[in-house]
């Protein structure tokens, strides 16, 4: 039995539609895994990461080593669970662009080096989720349905046009 490029490519397709679920649900767990864990950390060395900020030169580093600490450990129990998922995003989102500009600015030579940090792979990932939701396998499309954005594309057709005279 010969297979058509076309009969492949429609297969893989369908194949990657009904699995679709997994890369939110595979995004959500890696992040929640580093920062919930980051945020415990910080959580119970305030001292350390205040002296961090300072040296830093971020504004009253002692308030801010608090709410990053606890943004990162609350926003990384939500990202786990996938509830408020797009809430819990934009904020962790932006303390990665914080920690670009401060933490690392020595290290940035180029548009490749920023490419290249965990922060901004961090920021890619957080600013998908805020966009496109938490995916099929949680806590958001459980409670709040398609709004949680497990749904199709907006932009892709669900089904095929109607044919036949118009009435």
């Amino acid at each position: 039995m010969a297979f058509s490029v076309v009969t492949v490519l429609t297969r893989a397709r369908s194949i990657a539609d009904r699995l679709s679920w997994a890369g939110p649900l595979l995004v959500r767990l890696s992040l929640a895994g580093v920062f919930i864990f980051t945020g415990w950390g910080k959580l119970h060395d305030l001292e350390r990461i205040t002296g961090f900020f300072t040296e830093l030169g971020i504004p009253m580093p002692g308030v801010n080593a608090v709410v990053v600490s606890a943004l990162e450990f609350v926003g990384g129990l939500l990202l786990l669970v996938g509830l408020f998922t797009r809430f819990a995003a934009l904020p962790l989102a932006f303390s990665m662009v914080v920690a670009i500009v401060t933490a690392r600015r020595g290290e940035i030579e180029g548009i490749a080096s920023v490419l290249a940090f965990n922060e901004f792979t961090y920021l890619a990932c957080f600013l998908w989720l805020a966009l496109a939701g938490a995916g099929a396998i949680s806590l958001d499309r459980l409670l709040f349905g398609r709004m949680a954005g497990a749904g199709p594309h907006p932009a892709l057709p669900v089904s095929a046009p109607a044919t036949g005279p118009s009435p």
